[in-house]
């Protein structure tokens, strides 16, 4: 079978490696699994052409909810999000594992959420998944984007949490980048957010007021934010292991097979050590 991750620049995307893994671990050897870059000014002409030349793909930024037109059904947290990673191209199917991957992260991570303050930058795709898992998950959560619009319409949507026009400086247990600022042509910044009335990068400021600083981000392996917080002294986690999880739900999808978390770890277990 053949299947592929999408996005706007997959160049750098560590998909391939996880997905050929896990499809030869678990679902045998013969299966194929690339990357395809799109423009984003092109995808409407190329969508169609990804349903007959792969048998399901995974769908990353920006196209989590450009793909959604192309669907017929959205299933289980997809619909709860408005967002797809997970496409199986002939019954057109649309699912989203970022919920899973980013729960287990926190979890082998030993990072508890309820009752805890999680301070939310950015409520795109990936944004809105972990806000309504976060809240799901009985944490105190505030979100802050930029782009005032689709927080509201987040807000108006998933509703649970509180949207913020601008991040005040108090204690945090979590600050959770899902911005994807920091990777790409990124690389070295931090988010920008509003403080006092002022925007300006994440930095001690702020970073110095949490537990733990999570990056969704993995390539580089340490972003900006998670450099500032490590050298602070905090708790850091990047985004690898939400990655690794995300994909293994991902594939038993393409499969039919049930989704096991002990699995899973283990096997996150298994590929870093062969892959040191």
């Amino acid at each position: 079978m053949k299947f592929a991750v999408i996005g706007k620049d997959v160049s750098k995307s560590d998909s391939p490696a996880i997905h050929t893994f896990l499809l030869r671990r678990c679902f045998g050897d013969g299966h194929s699994y690339e990357r395809v870059s799109i423009p984003p000014e092109e995808f409407g002409s190329r969508a169609e052409e990804l349903f007959t030349r792969f048998d399901g793909f995974n769908v990353t930024i920006p196209f989590k909810r450009d793909i959604l037109p192309y669907l017929r059904e959205l299933k289980g947290d997809a619909k709860t999000f408005g967002a797809v990673n997970t496409v199986l191209s002939k019954s057109r199917l649309g699912y989203n594992t970022d919920g899973y991957g980013f729960l287990l992260m926190l979890e082998n991570g030993g990072i508890a959420v309820k009752g805890r303050s999680v301070l939310v930058l950015g409520a795109g795709g990936a944004g809105r998944s972990c806000i309504k898992k976060l809240c799901d998950g009985g944490a105190d959560v505030y979100a802050y984007e930029r782009d005032q619009a689709r927080l509201g319409s987040v807000f108006g949507e998933l509703g649970g949490f509180t949207p913020l026009s601008e991040v005040p400086l108090r204690s945090y247990d979590i600050i959770l980048n899902c911005t994807g600022v920091g990777m790409h042509n990124t690389e070295g910044m931090t988010p920008a957010v509003l403080i006092g009335g002022k925007e300006q990068a994440v930095g001690e400021e702020l970073l110095s007021r949490c537990g733990t600083a999570v990056d969704l981000i993995y390539v580089p392996r340490e972003s900006e934010f998670l450099r500032i917080a490590r050298i602070l002294g905090k708790q850091t986690v990047n985004g690898a292991a939400m990655l690794f999880y995300q994909a293994y739900l991902a594939d038993c999808i393409f499969f039919g097979r049930t989704a096991d978390s002990e699995e899973a770890k283990h096997l996150w277990k298994e590929y870093n050590e062969v892959s040191q």
